[in-house]
Order: structure tokens, then C-alpha cells, then sequence
């Protein structure tokens, strides 16, 4: 029995959204917090060559903006409490989720990336650059 090609694309990006190779699932994605490995030191995979640049900054902010802003905006007493006390309070939980959400964000696009094998030699393909030429 085949597997579904969606089936390795989500299985891709959950292996890299829990920081994992894409492709074994064992090795780790980033010898530090965004930095991606070279490659994995499991499988042998050429990590660096998934380009996810800023890609997984937008998601961040997306995925923060609407966990935390909307729902603030919908509150009244946001609109009556006293500055000194709500910049604290809404700043503190947008730097933690972000700090929290961004590498798990990176590690789910380098799985899509892999999983849909766009590599870093590709980027000719992808750009409006190559038809103004």
C-alpha cells in the first residue's frame, strides 16, 4: 500500500515543527535556536539547503497576532485599565509565543519545503526577477 502524498507532507512538517529531520525524524533540525544543522547528524540529510528565510517570521506573527491582539481588542476592560499596566501585561505574552512559535514555525516550513523538495538551487525558478530578464 502506497502512501498519499499529503500524508508525507504533513508527516514532513510535524516532524519538523517538533524540531526533527524532515526526512528521518530523528536527528536535530537547529544546533541552535534558528539556526538549522548543516545537515542531520542521523541521516546524512543536507538540511541547509531548504531555504525558509522569512517565511516563518509572517506565520509568527499571523499565528501571535490572532492568539493574542484580537482577542485583546475584543476586551472592554482593555480600553479602561491604566497604560502602566497593560503594555506589561500584553507585551510579556507576545514575546513569549513568539519566542515559543517561531523555531516550531521554521521546522514546519523546512518539512514543507522538503517534503515538496524546493531547495535552495531553485530560487531562479521562484522569482519575478527571472521575467523582467
Amino acid at each position: 500500500m502506497t502512501k498519499d502524498r499529503s500524508e508525507d507532507v504533513l508527516g514532513a512538517m510535524l516532524r519538523g515543527l517538533r524540531g526533527r529531520c524532515p526526512h528521518c525524524g530523528t536527528g536535530r533540525l537547529f544546533y541552535r535556536y534558528l539556526k538549522v544543522s548543516p545537515a542531520c547528524e542521523a541521516c546524512g540529510l543536507d538540511l541547509d539547503r531548504y531555504p525558509s528565510d522569512d517565511g516563518p517570521a509572517y506565520f509568527t506573527i499571523l499565528l501571535v497576532g490572532h492568539l493574542i491582539v484580537a482577542p485583546i481588542l475584543l476586551f472592554p476592560i482593555i480600553w479602561r485599565a491604566p497604560v502602566a499596566i497593560i503594555v506589561p501585561a500584553v507585551v510579556a505574552p507576545l514575546i513569549g509565543l513568539t519566542l515559543a512559535i517561531l523555531p516550531r514555525t521554521k521546522g514546519a516550513v523546512i518539512g514543507l519545503l522538503y517534503a515538496l523538495r524546493v531547495h535552495r538551487e531553485d530560487a531562479g525558478l521562484h522569482t519575478a526577477d527571472r521575467a523582467i530578464d
